[in-house]
């Protein structure tokens, strides 16, 4: 049963934390951040997100400035879901790098 309640909450996390990268990136020419995944504790209290980012080169640089501003997506992120969820979690980003992954093989059957 507390699965079922951690894949909602974390495809409700998914989802709103997707609109605020892309309302937040449209400023930034040329950039894409997508939530690929979010996963959740058990306890609801830890938030996990793997986030794509498109042109990879900037993907470290884009990183550790979400993570810099953590707080202020979480805020945000707590504004959204407030009527949904009593606490809001802890957010965790990380960089997931399977596309990147897929191309290099890709490149390698090809040769």
């Amino acid at each position: 049963m507390q699965e079922t309640r951690q894949n909602k909450i974390s495809r409700l996390l998914q989802k709103e934390l997707a609109e605020i990268f892309q309302s937040q990136t449209r400023q930034m020419n040329g950039v894409l951040v997508s939530v690929t995944r979010v996963k959740i504790s058990p306890d609801l209290s830890i938030c996990s997100a793997y986030l794509s980012i498109f042109p990879s080169e900037k993907s470290e640089e884009l990183l550790a400035n979400i993570t810099e501003n953590e707080k202020t997506i979480r805020y945000e992120l707590g504004k959204r879901v407030r009527n949904q969820l009593r606490i809001i979690p802890e957010l965790r980003f990380f960089k997931d790098d399977s596309l990147d992954y897929i191309d290099r093989i890709d490149e390698l059957l090809k040769k």
